[in-house]
C-alpha cells in the first residue's frame, strides 16, 4: 500500500528530500557524532505530519504501544536493535521484566505479545508484571490472533522488584505513569529501570521536548543549509489554564494569535495557500486526549461546555493546567481517500519500522490519534535505512521512507536532550 500525496505543494519536500539523499554521508556521520555524546531512549515513537511544503514531527512517545502493527518483516531489525539496546545496559542480562499499562484492550495486549516476542528473540526471557491490583495470581488473556498473554502480579522486596521465582536485571516499563510514579517502581537501586522514571507524564512536558527538537532542527538545518523552519512546527506555552473556570484564557488567545501570526509570515514567504492553523494539547499526557484545533484566538471563546470538558482532562483523569500550542501540520497523504499520517517506530537509535495512522472520518487539519484510526503497515525494513540515489524526489517510497527516519531521529535524538536537561540525579556542573 503506496500512500500518495495530494497537493500541487511538493515542490519544498521534494527540495527537502533532495538536500536530504544527497548529504546522507553527513547526515549519517552527524548521527552518529550525537549518539557519541548522548544516550537515545531505550524506544520511542514519533508521529510525523506531511503537508507536501512541510514535513514535521508533531508528537514523541517514549513508551509506544502499537508494535503489534509492525509488519513479521520487520521483526528482524527489532530484534537487533533489542540486542544492542540490552547489550549497552546490561550484557549479561537474562530476565527481563516488562511492566504494562492496567487495561484489558486486546489491542494494547497484542502490542505486548510483540514486545515479549522481540526480546525473546533477543535471548532474553520476558514476562509482564501487571500494577493493576486485579491482577492477584498469573492471569493468562487470549487475544484475537489465537495468541495469549500472562499477566503477574509484582512483588517488591527492598531494593528490587520482580515476580514469583522471576528476578530480572532490567524493567522495561510500557506505561507512560500518566497517573503519577507508583511507590513500588521507586528507589529501585540495583535494577535498571527503563525508560527512567522522569520520562513518565508525570514529569515530562510536550513544549520541553519540543524546545529541545528546534535546538537539534536549527542544527541540522544549518548541517544542510536549509531553513529549520521546513522540519520544525512552532509552538508557545501556556502554564496555567484551567477550562473549566475559564481561568488563563487570555494566555492562550494572546499566545495563539502570535503564532498564526508568525506561521502567516511563513506561509507568505513560501508563496503557500493554506489557512494556517494550531492545535492546542495538554502539555502532559497523550492518547489523542486534550486535543483542540484552532484556526482564529477567537474560537477560544466560542467553546463550548463540552469542548471545555473534553480540553479538561487527559489519560488517567488528569486535569490539565499546562498546554501547548503549536503551529498545526497539514498530512497531504493519502491511502486510498483516508488522511493518513506516518508512525516511525525506533529502538536504541535505530530505525526499526513504521506504519501509517488512517482515519476516513478525520480532516487534513485533525488530529488522528482517535477513535475510529485504522494501521497500515509499510515496509520500513528495505527503506529507512536505503534510499536510492538518483531517483527523482517524490517518485521512490524507499527515499520518502528514509526521510521519515531522518525526521523521527531528529525527534529521538531531542528526546534524550529532553530526558538529559529534566534528569533529578544528572550532576549540575557551574
Amino acid at each position: 500500500m503506496v500512500p500518495h500525496l495530494v497537493t500541487a505543494l511538493t515542490g519544498p519536500i521534494n527540495e527537502l528530500e533532495q538536500r536530504i539523499l544527497e548529504s546522507t554521508p553527513v547526515i549519517e556521520r552527524w548521527f552518529r557524532l550525537e549518539w557519541m555524546e548522548h544516550t537515545p531512549p531505550f524506544y520511542s515513537s514519533v508521529d510525523v505530519r506531511n503537508a507536501g511544503f512541510k514535513l514535521a514531527p508533531v508528537d514523541t512517545n517514549l513508551y509506544p504501544g502499537g508494535w503489534n502493527h509492525l509488519t513479521p518483516e520487520m521483526l528482524p531489525l527489532a530484534v537487533q536493535a533489542a540486542m544492542a539496546a540490552i547489550e549497552k545496559i546490561c550484557p549479561e542480562a537474562k530476565n527481563l521484566l516488562l511492566v504494562p499499562e492496567n487495561t484489558r484492550d486486546t489491542f494494547y495486549l497484542s502490542n505486548l505479545a510483540q514486545l515479549q516476542r522481540i526480546f525473546y528473540m533477543a535471548g532474553l526471557n520476558v514476562r509482564l508484571g501487571s500494577l493493576s491490583n486485579d491482577i492477584k495470581a498469573p492471569t493468562t488473556i487470549d487475544l484475537p490472533g489465537g495468541e495469549s498473554v500472562t499477566l503477574e502480579p509484582l512483588i517488591r522486596s527492598k531494593r528490587r522488584l520482580g515476580l514469583k521465582h522471576f528476578d530480572p536485571c532490567t524493567i522495561l516499563l510500557n506505561n507512560d505513569l500518566s497517573a503519577g510514579v507508583p511507590g513500588i517502581l521507586e528507589d529501585l537501586h540495583e535494577q535498571y529501570l527503563l525508560p527512567p522514571l522522569h520520562a513518565g507524564w508525570g514529569t515530562r512536558r510536550k513544549s520541553a521536548h519540543f524546545k529541545a527538537y528546534e535546538e537539534v532542527s536549527k542544527r541540522f538545518g544549518k548541517l544542510l543549509g536549509m531553513d529549520h523552519w521546513l522540519i520544525n512546527p512552532m509552538f508557545n506555552q501556556c502554564g496555567e489554564v484551567n477550562f473549566a473556570e475559564e481561568h488563563g484564557l487570555e494566555c492562550l488567545r494572546s499566545n495563539t494569535d502570535a503564532l498564526l501570526g508568525k506561521i502567516r509570515r511563513k506561509y507568505k514567504e513560501y508563496g503557500i495557500n493554506e489557512k494556517p492553523f494550531v492545535v492546542v494539547k495538554a502539555d502532559n499526557g497523550t492518547g489523542g486526549m486534550g486535543i483542540l484545533t484552532v484556526r482564529d484566538a477567537k474560537d477560544i471563546d466560542a467553546l463550548s461546555p463540552q469542548a471545555r470538558e473534553r480540553m479538561g482532562t487527559v489519560q488517567a483523569g488528569q486535569p490539565v493546567t499546562e498546554v501547548i500550542i503549536q503551529e498545526g501540520v497539514l498530512t497531504n497523504e493519502r491511502i486510498n481517500t483516508a488522511v493518513a499520517e506516518p508512525v516511525v517506530y525506533m529502538m536504541d537509535r535505530y530505525v526499526v519500522g513504521g506504519f501509517y495512522r488512517v482515519h476516513a472520518q478525520r480532516g487534513a487539519d485533525e488530529n488522528l490519534s482517535a477513535p475510529g484510526s485504522s494501521f497500515v503497515p509499510l515496509a520500513f525494513e528495505q527503506s529507512a535505512q536505503l534510499p536510492q540515489p538518483g531517483v527523482k524526489p517524490g517518485a521512490s517510497v524507499p527515499n520518502r521512507f528514509y526521510m521519515y527516519g531522518v525526521i523521527g531521529r531528529l525527534a529521538m535524538l531531542a528526546a534524550s536532550y529532553e530526558l538529559e536537561a529534566t534528569d533529578p540525579d544528572a550532576e549540575v556542573y557551574e
